[in-house]
């Protein structure tokens, strides 16, 4: 199963970005495809607080708007919205001390631990960090 970060969501929603129509067509061949995908839930948090913050865009994205994009990536039927488990713990922690990881990395060991719990075999990310975790296999779509 391949899920998604939060990166591709935002490329994916938000047109000025110069991969916005890869990420659209990268994204709509997962959800009208056969194949199981998924979204970490932390993912869903950070696509809707980085479209619509202010700091970030000088348009942002209504919030309204922003849960309409969630509201239709979760209509496809073959989506799955991982969260945290049973092993989610054992999968952070193991995470956090083999990398040495502090600060704000510890966001993405969340989404690479609830990643390697759900067994998902690629993550779709433009996010290098994700490098710290070698057992969580990464792929940039907007770029490969």
């Amino acid at each position: 199963m391949i899920a998604v970060d939060t990166n591709i969501l935002v490329a994916f929603h938000r047109t000025e970005y110069s991969h916005h129509d890869t990420a659209v067509e990268a994204l709509t061949s997962l959800a009208e495809g056969l194949e199981p995908w998924a979204i970490p839930w932390p993912c869903i948090h950070e696509f809707t607080a980085v479209v619509t913050n202010g700091r970030i865009f000088t348009q942002p994205t209504e919030p309204a708007v922003a849960v309409s994009v969630v509201d239709a990536l979760i209509e496809s039927p073959v989506l799955r919205l991982l969260g945290e488990g049973v092993g989610y713990w054992s999968a952070l922690r193991g995470l956090i001390l083999k990398g040495k990881i502090t600060g704000a990395r510890v966001h993405d060991a969340r989404i690479a631990a609830i990643c390697l719990e759900h067994r998902v075999h690629c993550l779709w990310t433009a996010d290098r960090d994700f490098t710290r975790f070698p057992t969580l296999k990464c792929r940039n779509p907007l770029t490969s």
